[in-house]
């Protein structure tokens, strides 16, 4: 007698013990929080340390476009990262191609927390930062897709987005615990300049952010090698659906999702890294500048965005029940309209004082949580199993070139080219904001497919 696929699929689950809730959430949650923590940690470093200790062009703009550049390197590699990466998961399983992303993100991080500088061996320094952020970006091109199928392949029924939040979840809070680490560490080694890092944080303060990533990297891969494979990639394993390219199949067969889920993205990675990078730069330029900011000091505006993202993490959470109810295109539709409204409002926004100003953050980062929670299942659920890690990875990684990559250099550019005034890079966020509302309006509603598929 003939064995129906779901009999198969029950005698696989007794053989393979499955995730309990816990484990998928803290899994999925604890690699995203050291990946983000470990980016994070390099984008402070490029706004406060990178443009005096590995690019001494002599002009402030100039050594912070280039920074900058060096810090969008690893935005190329990400792409890189999620056709290795997905390959591998889709051929071999998501439990080992994590646990390689994990070691290869915290090996870099902590490299660079050990490199020369540009005064001690010349421009190698700047050529090994490079080359360790291309390979923080080549990791978390694996990293991303691999923890959001981890908790959207073991969600249970009706609760796929609410599950898919919890690998988002980890950008706020590795931006928090990144950026309080700086926080803590600035305080303890005080500037007389406020537009300037003291000599000893210069010299080696900076360095223990990098250091601290191997802790955490530990306590990722406790976690990780505790997995097992999840019932649909051993459903695909077992009925002999997994492709000998992955990414052949997706390009061939795929390529709408790969084109819309890169468009999904673009908005949600132009916001984030404005919302971050930029106004990290753009808060703590002096009033009085060529090219004048808000005028904060390093301290005082770090505080300031890390109780905006404490809304961030709130706001991802609250967009996965939303999306299990409303549909992910419903909600996404909605928000994406509000992140258009924001970019045209930065002007009166910043021009607010301190309250505008928190205002501006509250409002970006809150926006940052409804459009980003989502994508941990959205993304995914364009794919079958078979080449779900490859193509959920794919869209996401090339969106960062398109939005992530470029945000922050054309932001400076945009900002220096309005003589100090945000209005162009609101304008820049709310085009691509447009763009992202085009891809989901021609999209179809995900949240109702078969993830077995």
């Amino acid at each position: 007698m003939s064995i129906s696929a779901s009999q198969a699929t029950s005698a696989s689950s007794q053989q393979q013990p499955a995730n309990s809730r816990g484990r998928v959430i803290f899994a999925s949650l604890i690699g995203t929080t050291i990946e983000f923590y470990d980016f994070y940690v390099y984008a402070t470093a490029a706004v406060l340390v990178f443009p005096h200790l590995f690019f001494p062009t002599g002009d402030d703009t100039t050594a912070l476009l280039a920074s900058f550049a060096a810090f969008g390197a690893a935005m190329v590699a990400r792409p890189i990262g999620s056709v290795v990466f997905g390959h591998l998961g889709d051929k071999h399983g998501r439990k080992l191609t994590l646990v390689g992303a994990l070691l290869t993100m915290g090996i870099a991080t902590f490299l660079i927390g050990v490199l020369p500088t540009y005064g001690q061996v010349g421009w190698i320094a700047a050529a090994l930062l490079v080359l360790m952020r291309l390979a923080q970006g080549f990791a978390l091109g694996g990293e991303w897709s691999g923890a959001a199928l981890v908790a959207t392949e073991n969600a249970p029924v009706g609760k796929r987005a609410w599950y898919g939040t919890f690998p988002q979840l980890g950008a706020p809070i590795g931006f928090i615990i990144a950026n309080g680490l700086f926080l803590i560490i600035a305080a303890a080694l005080p500037s007389d300049d406020p537009s300037m890092p003291s000599q000893a944080f210069l010299e080696w303060g900076w360095r223990i952010p990098f250091l601290f990533s191997a802790v955490m990297v530990i306590v990722g891969l406790w976690v990780r090698l505790k997995l097992v494979e999840s019932t649909s990639f051993e459903k695909a394993r077992s009925t002999g659906t997994i492709q000998r390219l992955p990414l052949a199949t997706v390009f061939t067969a795929h390529w709408r999702e790969l084109i819309l889920g890169t468009f999904f993205m673009l908005a949600t990675y132009v916001l984030f890294y404005l919302m971050t990078a930029f106004s990290l730069t753009y808060g703590r330029a002096p009033v009085d500048a060529a090219v004048p900011g808000l005028g904060y000091s390093y301290n005082t505006f770090v505080l300031m965005l890390i109780v905006g993202v404490v809304f961030f993490g709130i706001f991802t959470l609250v967009s996965g029940p939303l999306a299990d109810r409303l549909g992910r295109r419903r909600l996404l539709i909605w928000v994406t309209l509000a992140i258009i409204a924001f970019g045209l409002l930065w002007v009166p926004l910043t021009g607010g004082g301190t309250f505008g100003v928190m205002a501006w953050l509250i409002i970006g980062m809150s926006l940052m949580g409804f459009t980003f929670g989502p994508m941990g299942a959205l993304l995914p659920e364009l794919f079958p199993t078979n080449v779900r890690y490859t193509g959920s990875g794919v869209s996401y990684n090339v969106s960062s070139i398109l939005g992530a990559a470029l945000a922050p250099f054309i932001a400076v550019a945009l900002w220096t080219a309005g003589g100090g005034s945000p209005f162009w890079v609101g304008v820049y966020l709310a085009g691509a904001g447009a763009l992202t509302l085009v891809a989901l309006l021609i999209s179809k509603e995900t949240k109702d497919v078969d993830m077995e598929r």
